[in-house]
Order: C-alpha cells, then sequence, then structure tokens
C-alpha cells in the first residue's frame, strides 16, 4: 500500500538533489562481527560518498541493522576499519562522542522519553550537548517540527500522538542536532500500514536537502523513488548492489532474485 501511493506520488528527486559529491564520508573496510560464536556481519566493504542515499535491504537476520548499528558505535565491531567523517571508530569515546554529534539516527521505536513534551523531546540534545540556550534550542526544534509538518503537536506529550507523529518527532529530534549523515533502522515497520506514507513522505523532502542517508527498510517503492543505490544483506554479507533500476530489474544473484520475488509480491 505504501509502496503504492509513493510510487504513483509522482514525487521524483529533483536533478539537483541526485548530486553525490566525491567527499567518502563513510568508509568500512574488511569489517567483522561476532555476537559470542555467532559471526553476525563478515567481510564488509562499504563507501558512502557525500549526499549519497542507500537503501539496505535483505530478510530478517541479514545483519542490517547491526551494520548501521556498527556505523555510531551502537554496536562494536570486532576486526577491520569504519571510518567516519575521517575519524576512525574504536573504543576511544571521544571518537564515538564525535562521530556521534555527525551521525543522526532514528529506530523502529521512536525512543521519546514519555514524560517530556514533544517540544522538550527535541530541545534536550541541543541544550544538553551544544550548550545551546534554551530559547535558542526551541527555536531550531520548531524549525525542525514544521519541517515534518506537525508544529502543532509541540506541547503535547509523545503518548498523545499517534505513531506516525511520533515517529516524526524522532525524525526532527535527530535533525536538532544538525547531523551530517542521518541512519534509518526500520523507521516503518512499527507503524500502521496508514501512517507509512507521513513518514516516507518527510524521508523523501529530508532526501532533497542532499543529506546523506542509509536506510533499513522493506519499502521498496521507497527505495526505487530515493535510493542512489540499493545494498542486499543475507546471512552477515554484502550479497549485491546496485543502483536502483538495475537492482530491481536485473538481479544477478539467486537470493536476491528470491528476496526481490517475495517482497514484491505482497
Amino acid at each position: 500500500m505504501a509502496e503504492q501511493s509513493i510510487e504513483s506520488s509522482g514525487q521524483d528527486l529533483p536533478a539537483e538533489g541526485l548530486v553525490i559529491g566525491e567527499e567518502e564520508v563513510i568508509k568500512i573496510v574488511d569489517m567483522h562481527k561476532w555476537y559470542g560464536q555467532f559471526h553476525v556481519l563478515k567481510n564488509i566493504n562499504l563507501t558512502v560518498h557525500k549526499g549519497e542515499r542507500i537503501v539496505i535491504c535483505g530478510p530478517s537476520g541479514s545483519g542490517k541493522s547491526t551494520l548501521i548499528r556498527c556505523i555510531n558505535r551502537l554496536e562494536e565491531h570486532q576486526r577491520g576499519q569504519i571510518m567516519v567523517e575521517g575519524t576512525e571508530l574504536t573504543g576511544d569515546l571521544k571518537h564515538i562522542e564525535l562521530i556521534r554529534r555527525e551521525v543522526g539516527m532514528v529506530f523502529q521505536h521512536f525512543n521519546l522519553f514519555p514524560h517530556l513534551t514533544v517540544m522538550e523531546n527535541l530541545a534536550l540534545a541541543p541544550i544538553w550537548v551544544k550548550k545551546m540556550p534554551r530559547r535558542d534550542a526551541e527555536e531550531v526544534a520548531m524549525t525542525y517540527l514544521k519541517r515534518v509538518k506537525i508544529p502543532e503537536q509541540a506541547k503535547k506529550f509523545p503518548g498523545q500522538l499517534s505513531g506516525g507523529q511520533q515517529q516524526r518527532v524522532a525524525i526532527a529530534r535527530s535533525l536538532c542536532m544538525n547531523p551530517k549523515i542521518m541512519l534509518f533502522d526500520e523507521p516503518t515497520s512499527a507503524l500502521d500500514p496508514e501512517m507509512i506514507k507521513e513518514v516516507l513522505d518527510v524521508m523523501i523532502e529530508l532526501a532533497k536537502t542532499g543529506m546523506t542517508m542509509l536506510v533499513v527498510t522493506h519499502e521498496m517503492g521507497f527505495a526505487k523513488t530515493v535510493a542512489n543505490r540499493v545494498i542486499f544483506m543475507d546471512e552477515g554479507e554484502i550479497i549485491e548492489e546496485n543502483e536502483p533500476e538495475e537492482f530491481f530489474n536485473n538481479a544477478q544473484h539467486d537470493r536476491t532474485k528470491l528476496f526481490l520475488s517475495q517482497i514484491l509480491a505482497h
């Protein structure tokens, strides 16, 4: 349903939104991760350029979410190298803090503080992390609430909002830190079908600004509309990657073909 609504909405990105810079903002080299004996990520090599919009798809348990969680050190990798904006991700807390200031993340579940209003949720990090005066932080928060089209919800608590509205608040909260890269971990999978489009529309608008985005999602309509590149993962490995038209119309690997035949049939 959401796929049809996006593909029929004519929201193709403008030509200027498709320009990708030469600057490498993420570089992952021979990265591996284990959970105990379970080898969850294997030999991951990935370079992301400024302004790229990458959709990562694959079956459940393929390592998609773990991969993007490694990019801001929510998960620790055991071998290989991850560079973000020229800084290597190691156990060094200063490096982790530096990278998290540059990388925003939106989760499957909204992770909003239920006891704080929408405005307070958004202003919290700019006040505490960037030492921004409250008035300035609230101005920034309102700017992004307007961008995600829910400024009238500023004084409400998360529990008073729909799931789609809460996810838009979560996106706005990440944008308040002015990140250079946005990571989305299945941002619509916890939503009712009628709420999916409103969140995807916000993400499409964000893509038009030239934001570098990595999105783990099963929303293939979104991938066709927004992505510069689609990556397919299975059993902890990157199996195939290509620009969307080739990926969907001319998949090379049997595992990719099987996945697409199953997901596009729904």
